[in-house]
């Protein structure tokens, strides 16, 4: 299942991107930095007594003259609501109850997700006192809460948890390859799949989505039953509306979080963009498999070498994704399409894959002994022995004398040995350097 996704919204000035900080510089949340994609201030992972979630902030909710929204404030807002599990209606104790934030809790009324209304800048007593005003929203018992002091923090987080889908519901079959096709528009994702669906000896039905109403596709092939995840496209920022197309990402990466393998749409008429390199590192961020996928393959004008050419300028601007296979193909004539779920499948396959304790301290070994590790100030790293720890992606843990010694330059030694006796094609590693004995 992907995470659930925890919303903040209301009006401007309320403390909203303050509460949002608040949240994730206590340690409350796990934020990393993505490459091609950066996990900004507008949304990050987030965790709360073990359950996790995605945090996303929004932009305000504009009071209008005539207590009516403008068609890209509401388009903003119902972006918003439509994505989330839950919902945090962020109003400010201070200056009181608006006529601007029942216009938004008139919105929020309409909806059937949980709405959390946290009553911000209760910087003392007196204030937090005030906050009973928004009782008569009608949605929820207000939390007075202060994102500048911290204050009330951990009792909206508890009511937030407390409000997120179980982690039973809507799960899906195990045996399930769950692939989802991402890209920018017009790169052809929906041709993609409805060749796949298309396909001879294939059995096809629609099913509601786990997580929203879109749908998802269950298709059968040789007695293997994958699941088509389509996402809309990721448009670039200079042409649309930036806080939309933060929607359009999160929404990428909802997809991808649910799926096993991400089939990342590329159109060969245009090259790699700067957005496709975006789009191409959320599955990798996600510790997805990815599969590179040079669609419109059949409008290339061909010469000698050009499918290497290609492929080696692909690899140039998306270095990050050198595990990841290239697969050449038209949706229009229906060229390579064929072998998508055959890779697809090989690179879940991979991702799964478990390697036994003494053939992985072997293969580290032999790395070791062909490139001795880094030393420093006289003493030199001792890598002890690994295990793994995880699969989807693999994950191994390294037991070292001193893992501050371990730096970036011979992770990617290691990872390339492990490649190289064990394939994981299409899906990320991760290698965590931990000090013996802990």
């Amino acid at each position: 299942m992907s995470k659930p996704i925890v919303a903040i919204v209301g009006r401007p000035n309320v403390g909203k991107s303050a509460l949002f900080n608040r949240i994730i510089s206590r340690r409350l949340a796990i934020v990393e930095g993505t490459p091609g994609v950066t996990r900004d201030r507008l949304y990050a992972d987030a965790e709360w007594t073990g359950r996790k979630f995605i945090l996303v902030d929004t932009g305000g909710i504009e009071e209008r003259p005539a207590e009516v929204f403008s068609a890209a404030t509401r388009r903003q807002a119902e972006e918003a609501v439509e994505e989330a599990d839950v919902i945090v209606f962020t109003v400010d104790a201070q200056s009181g109850l608006l006529p601007a934030d029942w216009d938004v809790a008139e919105l929020l009324r309409r909806t059937r997700k949980p709405v959390i209304v946290a009553a911000n800048k209760a910087d003392n007593e007196q204030i937090a006192r005030q906050a009973a005003e928004f009782f008569q929203l009608g949605l929820s018992e207000p939390i007075p809460v202060s994102a500048e002091h911290g204050k009330n923090i951990g009792d909206l987080l508890d009511r937030i948890v407390a409000h997120l889908p179980s982690v039973s519901d809507a799960q899906e079959p195990e045996d399930e390859i769950k692939i989802a096709l991402i890209g920018r528009p017009n790169v052809g994702k929906s041709s993609l799949a409805n060749r796949l669906i298309g396909e001879e000896r294939m059995i096809v039905t629609d099913i509601p989505g786990t997580t929203r109403d879109a749908i998802d596709t269950v298709i059968t092939r040789d007695g293997r039953t994958f699941r088509l995840i389509d996402t809309a496209g990721m448009r670039r920022r200079s042409r649309i509306d930036t806080r939309v197309e933060h929607y359009s990402t999160l929404r990428a990466i909802r997809a991808a979080e649910r799926s096993d393998v991400c089939l990342v749409v590329l159109d060969a008429t245009e090259g790699v963009t700067e957005q496709d390199a975006r789009v191409a590192g959320i599955p990798h961020e996600a510790g997805k498999g990815v599969v590179l996928v040079v669609n419109k393959w059949d409008l290339v004008e061909k010469r000698t070498n050009t499918m290497q050419e290609y492929e080696q300028s692909v690899r140039n601007e998306l270095g990050y994704l050198s595990y990841a296979p290239i697969v050449f193909v038209s949706a229009r004539t229906g060229q390579r399409v064929d072998r998508l779920l055959t890779v697809a499948q090989q690179v879940a396959e991979q991702a799964a894959m478990r390697i036994s304790t003494g053939r992985l301290n072997e293969v580290l070994q032999e790395a070791v002994h062909l490139h001795a590790p880094p030393s420093d100030k006289g003493k030199r790293l001792r890598i002890l022995y690994a295990t793994q720890v995880g699969v989807q992606p693999p994950h191994f843990v390294l037991f070292m004398n001193e893992p501050s010694l371990f730096h970036f330059s011979y992770r990617r030694y290691l990872e390339a040995r492990l490649r190289e006796a064990f394939g994981f094609v299409g899906t990320p590693i991760i290698i965590t350097a931990k000090r013996r004995g802990e």
